[in-house]
């Protein structure tokens, strides 16, 4: 009699597309997604219910009242913040009790590349992107910044000037997991969003990375976090809108108030949903979330570290990420592509004291940590495959070969595989 085999289809997000494939329910353990509830009917209501009752704090309207001027820091063209939502609702709150305040909008770009006036209309929409001020944030500026104090972690924390002379800060943001900090949002608005250079640099230290608790979910204990908040606090981020957002990039559900209480009220919210419960695996497939998350081979070490909390030693990882702009950092690049092997970065960039930190080390050193414990294939359609293979990764241009490729490195009769179709959304435990 022969054998049948029922496959199931899984579809995995890859730039603005899907990529799918079909696995034999013999090998698949589980599709693992976060569990959040569907999206607000009206986000706009959604959002205006958080400001209207905000954490430990007074409305945004009676902050502004009596101050000349107002920062809103915005997130930049990296992140899905739904800001068309939120910074209607945020400018209407600072004008409410103060018309002629003079507001500008920050956009924190941290250490990534400068937003270009294309995404920023993109982002923002054309009412707010023409008839509002708004400056893009360069941590290798010095014109624009200035020293505010020290880190926790010794560091100096030198931050944008506007910042610094607003009498009201406020931010925008988004709150998910987050490979490091434990959750984006809230004081990411301010370190590293807009930071300097040294200041991401000192906090984004070897040391601090290769802590136990900087990780995916990870608050309490985590220095990186620590040395975050205190910068918010120091630079007076006075209120925070942050939303939570489902797989298409939708509000779920909003907070806001306190940079520290609606912050911790946003991660506890989401921690209780997106912790999934993932067998050891030898194959983990994954994805960084789709677009704009997945533009480079930098950002989407984030969503490999979800396959790296679930896959065996030495089993084998698969990320889909468009990476339509490549590797995303030289010096990330040219330290995993200049060094023999991910165990030489690993034990190279462990030695580099904090104060030494080099521009994206970090994101060296997670994925070289990621690449000590399993084989990882990156699956996609556009990036020249010499890049990864450069990087100590392998390169597929379909999910279909990539399976291929992983089945063959593990040597296993019926590998366990798991399917985590957003990596960025979930926290994963064993």
């Amino acid at each position: 009699m022969q054998e049948s085999y029922t496959m199931t289809e899984i579809k995995i997000p890859c730039g603005k597309n899907f990529l799918s494939a079909q696995l034999p329910e013999s090998e698949l353990l589980g599709i693992f997604h976060a569990s959040l509830p569907q999206a607000a009917a009206d986000p706009d209501a959604e959002v205006k219910r958080a400001m209207e009752f905000p954490i430990d704090s007074p409305p945004l309207s009676e902050l502004a009242r009596g101050k000349k001027n107002a920062v809103i820091i915005i997130s930049d063209h990296t992140r899905p913040v739904p800001s068309r939502h939120i910074l209607p609702l945020m400018l209407a709150e600072l004008r409410k009790n103060n018309s002629a305040i003079d507001i500008t909008l920050l956009v924190a770009t941290g250490f990534h590349r400068l937003t270009t006036q294309e995404e920023l209309r993109s982002k923002v929409g054309d009412k707010i992107f023409e008839e509002e001020k708004i400056i893009v944030h360069d941590s290798g500026d010095p014109a624009m910044l200035q020293k505010i104090g020290t880190l926790p972690s010794g560091g100096e924390l030198i931050v944008n000037k506007l910042a610094v002379e607003a009498d009201l800060l406020v931010s925008e943001g988004f709150i998910e997991p987050h490979f490091f900090a434990g959750f984006s949002g809230g004081r990411k608005s301010v370190l590293p969003g807009i930071a300097a250079r040294e200041t991401v640099l000192a906090n984004h230290c070897a040391e601090f990375i290769a802590h136990p608790q900087a990780r995916t979910g990870s608050i309490p204990g985590n220095p990186i976090h620590e040395d975050m908040l205190f910068a918010a606090k120091a630079a007076k981020l006075a209120f925070v809108v942050n939303v939570v957002i489902d797989q298409k990039k939708q509000i779920v559900k909003a907070f806001a108030g306190d940079v520290e209480a609606a912050h911790a009220a946003g991660c506890a919210f989401l921690k209780e949903l997106a912790e999934v419960k993932v067998p050891e695996s030898d194959i983990v497939i994954t994805s960084n979330g789709g677009y704009p998350l997945d533009q480079n081979l930098y950002q989407s070490v984030k969503g490999m570290t979800a396959g790296e909390a679930a896959v065996r030693q030495g089993g084998v990882i698969i990320i889909c990420a468009a990476c339509s702009d490549g590797h995303g950092g030289e010096s990330f690049r040219k330290t995993l592509a200049e060094a023999p092997s991910p165990q030489a970065v690993l034990e190279k960039i462990i030695q580099v004291p904090r104060n030494k930190t080099v521009p994206d080390q970090w994101e060296s050193q997670i994925l070289a940590r990621v690449l000590t414990k399993a084989e990882v294939i990156l699956v996609s359609p556009e990036i020249d495959p010499e890049l990864p293979l450069s990087m100590h990764l392998k390169h597929a241009f379909s999910l279909e070969e990539a399976l291929q490729k992983a089945r063959t490195l593990c040597s296993t009769a019926v590998p366990r595989i798991s399917v985590i179709p957003d990596g960025v959304s979930v926290i994963v435990t064993n």
